[in-house]
């Protein structure tokens, strides 16, 4: 992981699907879950996506709130 994946969680947008345009930081928690079932995709987004799914399923949200401050 980079560090600028964190910064990155809460700035990008989803680009497509049910959640387009929220914040990858924002995405519930039931959507990260069925991605990490069904795959996550290829490339950059997958790869957030997946980062986001660790951060969500281990509680750690709070990590990222300094940086929505500050974005």
């Amino acid at each position: 992981m980079n560090p600028e994946d964190l910064e990155t969680l809460v700035t990008r947008r989803m680009p497509f699907g049910k959640y387009e345009g929220w914040l990858i930081a924002d995405l519930p928690g039931p959507y990260l879950n069925w991605f990490a079932r069904e795959g996550f995709p290829p490339g950059e987004i997958g790869r957030l996506l997946y980062l986001m799914h660790e951060i969500d399923h281990n509680s750690l949200g709070g990590l990222l709130d300094p940086l929505r401050r500050n974005a």
